[in-house]
């Protein structure tokens, strides 16, 4: 999530795992085994909760990782099967953030030391925030930012291209409006949902990629893929075009393809449509004008 300060990044973040379904009992075990490991104090009502870990981008990288010359488990493991949430994420060290490349592929992290070679579980859900510049306000209509172009480039080029490339969903959070504070502060939301509906919207489409493949989309196999991800010739030809224009990694063409299936389900939608295809290229794309790729909405 990318915008200025207060503009609720933070808030949404902490609201995910209230629309996460509840774990199965194999995944419940296994953070609970993880949290006595680490020495942690266990709470019968989050049983089946998905974990929800936040480290300061103070935190050192023993912290994170885990390790140390007594064995330690770190945020990245303690997140397993729920969410790790990186606030500000450019003033996390480089060396941390590049850790998370290996447990985002595989969903281990392996540990090496002197004294003892371990491998632990770490198949998280990455959630992440950031300001668009130093201040946070480049692109503010009132003209607030005051950053350099070289400034706002080195602090965009903290986070490596490797890393976001493994980030399916990049969003624009923008500012509230006079207008929107008013009616959230009236109680006015009509066509809103609440965690509640959502979540059993989640939970049904997990259902179908269980019941479709065993699995969520996420961890499909590229034999699976191309049996549960097919697309009209039409709109593989969109892909195609989408990856030339943007140059788009091999691996951001897979994850698209899971995207838009992920999409689809939370549409009820039996194959992937038109619009499920644009909004999955879209969401690589926060800040590309729409104009020059044809079927991507406006401003995107």
């Amino acid at each position: 999530m990318l915008g200025p300060p207060g503009a609720g990044k933070t808030m949404l973040a902490s609201r995910i795992c209230t629309i996460l379904p509840p774990m199965d009992e194999s995944g419940a075990l296994a953070v609970a085994a993880l949290r006595s490991i680490a020495a942690k104090a266990f709470k019968p009502e989050y049983w089946r909760v998905p974990p929800f870990r936040a480290p300061h981008h103070t935190a050192s990288a023993v912290a994170l990782v885990g390790g140390g010359s007594t064995l330690k488990v770190g945020e990245i493991t303690l997140a397993h099967n729920g969410v790790l949430f990186f606030d500000e994420l450019p003033e996390f060290s480089p060396k941390v953030l590049e850790v998370l490349r290996e447990p985002l592929e595989s969903g281990y992290i392996s540990i090496s030391r002197a004294s003892y070679q371990v491998r632990l579980p770490a198949r998280f859900q990455l959630i992440a925030a950031m300001n668009p510049c130093p201040c946070g306000y480049l692109g503010d209509t009132e003209g607030r930012c005051r950053c350099s172009t070289e400034k706002v480039r080195q602090y965009q080029a903290r986070v490596s291209g490797p890393l976001l490339d493994r980030i399916d969903m990049h969003v624009n959070v923008s500012s509230l409006s006079d207008y929107d504070r008013e009616r959230l502060l009236k109680g006015n939301q009509k066509n809103s949902e609440n965690s509640e509906e959502i979540r059993a919207r989640v939970t049904q489409a997990s259902a179908r990629q269980f019941a479709r493949a065993g699995k969520n989309n996420a961890f499909l196999s590229q034999a699976e893929m191309r049996k549960h991800c097919k697309l009209s010739s039409e709109d593989e030809q969109r892909l195609k075009q989408a990856m030339q224009q943007f140059k788009l990694s091999t691996r951001a063409f897979f994850r698209i393809l899971k995207m838009a299936r992920t999409i689809a389900d939370l549409d009820d939608a039996t194959d992937i449509g038109r619009s499920h295809l644009m909004e999955a290229i879209a969401f690589r794309f926060p800040q590309q004008s729409g104009a020059s790729f044809p079927g991507l909405p406006p401003g995107q």
